[in-house]
Formats: structure tokens, sequence, C-alpha cells
């Protein structure tokens, strides 16, 4: 079982704020699954305008990071960094929205590895406020060479 600070998140994903969507990594076992968390602050970018008076975190954002939490699982997996890949996000199957996360929510993001071949990543992915399910889909996740 492997955890990763907010520094070693910003090693292994070239995200920066705005658009870091992972705070912390609490556990991962290399090759199977992760679980990593998104503390939701009243004072994120999107809050301003979805929606003025009642934020909600937009359902891109949370694939969005989900697919940081993959790329962090395929980091972790494919072992000693190489600076000439960047992991893309792919594509997406399943994407099913099913509870509203809000300012001051934790959002917990627990992805599996489904398989690997070619470059090309494929996991299961879940969103948690709570016991309560916010979001679930499959996404892929491929390896390119950096420009």
């Amino acid at each position: 079982m492997t955890s990763m600070d907010i520094r070693q998140i910003q090693d292994a994903l070239p995200h920066r704020y705005p658009f870091l969507l992972v705070d912390r990594v609490t556990e991962c076992e290399v090759g199977k699954c992760l679980h990593a968390y998104k503390n939701v602050s009243i004072n994120e970018e999107f809050f301003n305008g979805h929606f003025p008076g009642h934020p909600v975190m937009p359902g891109v954002l949370i694939i969005e990071a989900l697919a940081q939490a993959a790329g962090l699982l395929a980091y972790q997996t494919r072992g000693k960094p190489d600076s000439n890949l960047i992991c893309y996000f792919a594509g997406i199957d399943n994407a099913r929205f099913k509870y509203p996360v809000t300012a001051g929510d934790r959002l917990d993001l627990y992805v599996e590895l489904l398989r690997h071949a070619r470059g090309v990543w494929k996991f299961s992915a879940k969103a948690k406020v709570g016991s309560h399910l916010a979001a679930e889909a499959e996404i892929m996740v491929a390896e390119r060479e950096s420009k």
C-alpha cells in the first residue's frame, strides 16, 4: 500500500491549479486499485457560475477527478517514471451521476484497474461523498510521448 501527498501527486500529474483535482492518495495497491480524495471548497472557481446561490460541482469535473486518480494508479503501476510519457484521458463509458457534490464535501475517488494493454489503461471508477455514490464510470487513459 502506498499513499501520496500533494508534492508526489504533482510529480506524477501535469495538472496544476485550478485544474488539479486530487488532493491526496490514501491507499494504492499497485496494479489493482487506488483511493484518493478531493476536498471541495467554496473557493473553487467553478462555483462562481455553477450555480450562484446553490454551488454544485459540475459532473464533468467529477469525471476529470476520477481520470486523474486513474492516471495516478497507472503512474504507480508503471513503476519508474518516464518524463517522455504522459497519460491522456482517452474515453469514458457508462457514466452515471447519482448525488450532487457541493461546497464543503470530501469527494472520495476510487479506481480499479480492469486491464492494461499497449499503453491503454481501462479502469472502473466511483466517486463518493460519505456513503453516497456521487458518480461512476469506466475510464480509459492512454500513454503517449509528450511533445
